[in-house]
């Protein structure tokens, strides 16, 4: 499947936002879907963009996109979790490393793309990650570790620390006792955990529509936030594609009786959390 062009329903509003911020730490953007953009003093980490539009009638984008990635001057690194084509989209991240940094992904990414098409980034910038990796983006260091994703062929999860605390970014992955290592390894300040919805998604090449669960449960993402320890959850990929999506409000209820995470925060697409503090912060327009 091959998404050859973005059109972002935002302009610039949300790239000036991000250029423009000077956070005391490091801010934390939502892009949608499974997309966020890390940002400290000095580097800028976009992980898992999509600013496709899907793929009607089988995958319909509800959400806006928020971005034209050709219009981002500040990238230092993108790091993609496995290979379909929400997470490796070479119209999404090729133009953010337009002007320097470099492609982090697992070798399938490379080799078994579910884009079809010129990958974009070259191979003196193509970076191949492995689980126990660990390397230094600018002020941040990214580690590398396990996820369980049925529907992918290697996925990998992103550990990123940074002196401000540490964010957790396993793409699509389910619940793994990984997520126990990981949890007595790190102090998670930050983990974003994909949660949706069992539905009915149509498969062109054999003509069927079928019962499909490519996200956690309510159940699913509570059980992985106490794995990992987290403090701070926020939910993902809920607001991505029409029959899967799913509520995260209905995840306060299923938390409330368990140690993590310490705190659930529902973001939306645009929306900023930042690493050192709890809370939403309001764009700057309405600070």
């Amino acid at each position: 499947m091959t998404d050859d062009t973005v059109h972002s329903t935002w302009g610039d509003w949300l790239v000036t936002e991000i250029a423009e911020s000077d956070p005391d730490g490091v801010a934390v953007w939502y892009l949608g879907c499974n997309g966020f953009v890390l940002r400290s003093e000095t580097t800028t980490l976009y992980v898992d963009p999509y600013f496709g539009d899907g793929d009607p009638p089988r995958l319909v984008r509800t959400i806006p996109v928020p971005i034209d990635p050709t219009a981002v001057a500040d990238c230092d690194a993108v790091l993609v979790t496995h290979e379909h084509i929400d997470h490796m989209h070479p119209p999404s991240y090729g133009p953010l490393l337009d002007d320097g940094g470099d492609l982090y992904a697992p070798s399938a990414s490379y080799d078994s793309p579910d884009y079809d098409g010129d990958l974009r980034v070259g191979d003196d910038r193509s970076e191949t990650v492995s689980v126990g990796d660990s390397f230094a983006v600018g002020d941040f260091t990214v580690h590398v570790r396990e996820a369980n994703d049925g529907d992918a062929i290697e996925p990998v999860s992103y550990v990123v620390e940074h002196d401000a605390g540490t964010f957790f970014h396993p793409g699509d992955s389910k619940p793994t006792s990984a997520f126990e290592s990981v949890g007595e390894e790190f102090d998670i300040d930050v983990g974003a955990l994909a949660f949706g919805t069992v539905g009915r998604i149509h498969y062109p090449e054999d003509g069927e529509t079928r019962r499909t669960e490519w996200y956690m449960s309510e159940g699913d993402v509570v059980e992985a936030a106490n794995a990992l320890r987290l403090d701070r959850l926020l939910p993902s990929h809920y607001d991505m594609w029409k029959g899967v999506g799913g509520d995260p409000k209905s995840l306060f209820e299923h938390a409330d009786s368990y140690e993590y995470p310490r705190t659930l925060e529902v973001v939306r697409i645009g929306d900023r959390v930042d690493l050192g503090s709890p809370g939403v912060v309001p764009p700057s327009t309405h600070r």
